[in-house]
């Protein structure tokens, strides 16, 4: 493979109140609004002697990708304003930038990737600070790419990659997106179930989201793991096949999470809590099939994931082909609410990362996983949220799950389970 310049992003450096439900307010006056409240949330639901938000006005961050699509729809079709705040979205480069943004103070929330916000909490994904996430965005919907020279070498699957990787000895490089983030543990997981150590049998690199495409058609890439659309505009541009899903690998994973700093989360529980209901709106919203043209339509736009409408549609609308003559209708395909079930950020969810993190080295020792997860999660809020605007809640906050391998991850026992895997650092 030619060692072409790799395209990237350099990281930046570390650096008056609109009354709540206004119209039932001007009815029912402040007292009649509290008698509608379930008594268990009144106290947490004011601030100040109000619920109504303490901003207008929200910057949230978001990466070119169609998972970004809830903020996006929040904010076009209004869902914001019917809670008192205005979104202002902000097209991020890279998830280094959005970490920065978020933790300098520039952007007030963001889309971003669920390990990312564990480890800048933990300090291994950037300068160490409390972290919240204040819902689950969506599930599945990413991808790992192969690049077409090896399928010209007779790679159609992680066997055949495997067989390749030991008998023609060379630098095999392959891209995620942030090293502690969703990607590279999707990318890592996916190797090492296939007996290739991600960290001494190949090269991983860190390159942005919409960057993937490019690098690989130069030659500076043998493979990624991205969201969509990049993975589908790969196949459209004839350079690279899907050689898995993610939802293979763990079906109705988590994905990007609605997060923010701890400081935000705890200055600003009404403007949180606002966000968390439109968004919530929005990804019912979205979760209507008959709804996923259009939503391409809005985040095909070139202020937003600026893509061919019909390569963001197909995998939208949960019809897959892999490039390699493969066609199939995915059941499982990228999912925005799902009845709720998406949204709710368990805490086994975030606990899984930290023990991919440990497993990778990231980790030199095990944290408290299910501290550090009760922690960043703001379950509570997320409850608070979900009671006004209708939505279920699961009776439990861990959830099981059967990965790729067969291994089932519900959260009893992290540390053991961190240690299980025979493929580590």
């Amino acid at each position: 493979m030619e060692n072409s310049k790799i395209i990237t992003v350099a990281e930046p450096e570390q650096n008056s109140r609109r009354e709540f439900m206004k119209q039932t307010g001007a009815i029912l006056g402040a007292a009649g609004i509290m008698s509608m409240v379930p008594m268990g949330t009144r106290a947490a639901a004011w601030a100040a002697g109000s619920d109504a938000p303490e901003l207008k006005e929200v910057k949230v961050g978001f990466i070119p990708l169609t998972d970004c699509a809830s903020l996006v729809i929040a904010s076009a079709m209004k869902f914001d304003e019917k809670y008192g705040i205005k979104i202002i979205l902000s097209k991020e480069a890279s998830w280094a930038g959005v970490r920065d943004k978020l933790t300098n103070g520039e952007l007030h929330a963001a889309h971003v990737l669920y390990g990312l916000v564990y480890g800048v909490h933990l300090g291994i994904g950037g300068q160490k600070q409390d972290m919240s996430v204040l819902m689950t965005l969506n599930n599945n919907g990413q991808a790992i790419t192969l690049s077409n020279q090896l399928k010209d070498r007779g790679v159609t699957n992680g066997a055949t990659l495997k067989k390749l990787v030991d008998s023609e000895k060379r630098d095999y490089t392959f891209a995620q997106t942030f090293p502690t983030g969703t990607h590279a543990m999707w990318l890592y997981y996916w190797l090492a179930s296939h007996g290739i150590n991600p960290l001494s049998d190949v090269k991983t690199i860190t390159v942005p989201p919409p960057q993937m495409v490019a690098n690989m058609r130069i030659g500076n890439m043998d493979g990624f793991c991205v969201g969509e659309p990049w993975n589908n505009r790969a196949i459209y541009d004839k350079i690279g096949f899907t050689v898995t899903t993610t939802q293979d690998i763990w079906k109705d994973h988590p994905e990007k999470v609605l997060g923010c700093t701890g400081a935000f989360a705890q200055k600003y529980p009404n403007t949180a809590r606002a966000l968390i209901m439109a968004v919530l709106e929005a990804s019912k919203y979205i979760d209507e099939m008959g709804n996923r043209r259009k939503v391409a339509e809005i985040i095909a736009n070139k202020s937003y994931v600026n893509c061919p409408l019909e390569v963001i549609d197909q995998r939208l609308e949960g019809k897959y082909e892999d490039g390699l003559g493969k066609k199939w209708n995915d059941p499982n395909y990228m999912k925005f609410y799902n009845d709720g079930t998406v949204n709710f950020p368990y805490l086994s969810d975030g606990m899984w990362f930290l023990t991919q993190h440990k497993r990778w080295g990231l980790l030199k020792e095990d944290p408290d996983y299910l501290a550090v997860a009760k922690k960043i999660n703001q379950i509570e809020l997320y409850k608070q949220a979900a009671s006004q605007v209708k939505v279920p809640v699961p009776k439990d906050v861990m959830r099981s799950s059967r990965l790729m391998d067969g291994t089932i991850w519900d959260g009893r026992d992290p540390k053991k389970y961190a240690a299980s895997f025979k493929v580590r650092a």
